[in-house]
């Protein structure tokens, strides 16, 4: 994979609950992670003493994180909506010339901030909520 603008990386949310999906406007960083917990099978017969661990098992789970600047009043609006209401919206993360994660995601952060002589800015973080699916792209 080449070299990619780090401003290609977007995240989509699913605005109307229908499968409309609309960039979330106004980030300018945005983060995906993937985390998966261990289950520890080390025993006394362990080969060396080694760890263990079950292949297969635990819990899979991703972050998204973003920061940016207020552009759009409708996503705006509606990440803010789904925050306060304690929705589980499908979302997107577009990964450039790699492919695309979706799945149900629960706003778990979301903060405003701005300085005096600055613009007004907002950070929101995501949590999976349910399987997610990954497409390669083409």
């Amino acid at each position: 994979m080449a070299v990619q603008n780090g401003r290609d990386l977007l995240i989509k949310m699913d605005m109307t609950g229908t499968g409309t999906f609309e960039t979330i406007a106004g980030l300018r960083a945005t983060r995906l992670g993937f985390n998966a917990e261990t289950i520890d099978v080390t025993s006394t017969a362990s080969a060396g003493g080694w760890r263990e661990l079950l292949g297969g098992a635990g819990v899979r789970s991703a972050s998204i994180s973003g920061s940016g600047v207020f552009r759009d009043e409708a996503t705006d609006a509606r990440a803010r909506q789904v925050f306060f209401d304690g929705e589980v919206p499908r979302c997107q993360v577009v990964i450039p010339d790699f492919g695309t994660v979706e799945g149900p995601f629960q706003i778990t952060g979301l903060e405003y901030s701005g300085s005096y002589n600055g613009e007004a800015t907002y950070e929101m973080t995501l949590a999976s909520a349910g399987a997610l699916q990954f497409v390669a792209a083409i």
